[in-house]
């Protein structure tokens, strides 16, 4: 009997005890889960979980000791870049606008025909080397020309004839530039040409207009409201400056090449290092005309007025000391010459002889 309830006892005493403490006190105490699953999260090896950093490959480490001195093979580039791949012409010339290099020579010598984006902001390139380009890559569908002060509204025509694809169309950025996208806002309008036909459905399938008729994305981020009033009525089919958004313009789904704030050429330069076109030079410090009061005279005007008052003080001392130079190689060239000395001679001797008489 009394083993019976001694076993009993054991029993419920084995019943009784609690084999995994933890969970059941995160159980009957929140704060202490808390803390048990703050634990669980905490990263005490961060290398391990974050992992690697990527190791950039073989072809972006060339490709940036190539930028770092482009510009002692910019005259040879032609016949170096001849054999080169599509996408590495492509970033040569991302790199070459980045460290400001990019020149008409530049581009047609870097230009391939398989090419569907062209940034050349910011760049020299002028309407000959964007003829020359789009005469070659003739599937272009997103060019950038801000800030390309050499780029003119002829220019703008012939690329819109060479290139059929074209799509979106990026400009404007300085005063030159947005004078240029005005001229052109009468090269994009439809200009009706044939009219003929029974019904509009007939037109609409024929090329009733010149100009650009693939073009869908105009991008001028300092658009006028008259320019932009125009484009909005006389060309509807082209947005202007369009945003990111789910839906749809007109049902075209806007391409990011066609969003402001989108650099064309990124792609092609992602795993190059930045430093590759980070190259120190001597940027002169620009005072905004804004800051000079206007009594003030700016520094360059100030150092000519300086030069000035200096030559004018100088000016009798210079020709002082040119009357003595003179003089003095008149002299030198008595006591060195014979027949200067006996003109001298001839000279004194007359001298005497008209005094004795």
């Amino acid at each position: 009997m009394e083993r019976d309830e001694a076993a009993k006892k054991i029993a419920d005493s084995l019943k009784k005890l609690d084999l995994n403490p933890i969970v059941n006190l995160t159980e009957r105490n929140v704060p202490t889960k808390n803390i048990t699953a703050s634990f669980k999260q905490l990263d005490l090896n961060p290398r391990l979980t974050r992992g690697k950093a990527k190791t950039p490959s073989l072809v972006s480490l060339c490709l940036g000791v190539v930028g770092k001195h482009l510009e002692d093979i910019i005259e040879d580039l032609g016949e170096i870049a001849i054999n080169f791949p599509a996408d590495i012409k492509i970033a040569v010339t991302a790199i070459a606008r980045r460290r400001k290099l990019l020149s008409d020579e530049v581009i047609t010598s870097l230009a391939e025909s398989s090419w569907e984006i062209l940034d050349i902001s910011g760049s020299d390139v002028s309407d000959s080397g964007l003829v020359k380009v789009a005469e070659v890559c003739k599937s272009l569908r997103a060019v950038d020309i801000s800030r390309c002060d050499r780029i003119t509204a002829a220019g703008v025509s012939e690329l819109l004839q060479h290139c059929n694809s074209l799509e979106t169309l990026r400009c404007g950025g300085s005063p030159r530039s947005d004078h240029t996208a005005r001229r052109c806002l009468g090269i994009l309008k439809p200009k009706l040409n044939d009219v003929e036909g029974d019904s509009w459905e007939e037109l609409v399938n024929m090329e009733i207009g010149q100009g650009a008729q693939s073009l869908r994305w105009f991008v001028w981020p300092k658009i006028d409201k008259d320019s932009l009033e125009m484009l909005s009525t006389e060309c509807p089919r082209i947005v202007v400056n369009p945003k990111p958004s789910p839906f749809r313009f007109r049902g075209f789904e806007v391409p990011q090449e066609a969003f402001p704030d989108t650099t064309l050429d990124d792609l092609f330069v992602k795993d190059i290092d930045p430093t590759t076109w980070a190259v120190s030079q001597f940027t002169p410090r620009v005072i905004p005309s804004s800051l000079l009061s206007p009594n003030e005279l700016s520094m360059a005007e100030k150092f000519r007025l300086a030069f000035v008052e200096r030559d004018t003080r100088l000016a009798p001392k210079r020709a002082k000391n040119a009357r003595q130079h003179q003089r003095r190689a008149e002299r030198d060239w008595m006591m060195t010459n014979s027949s200067a000395k006996a003109i001298v001679l001839a000279s004194k001797a007359s001298k005497s002889l008209s005094s004795r008489k």
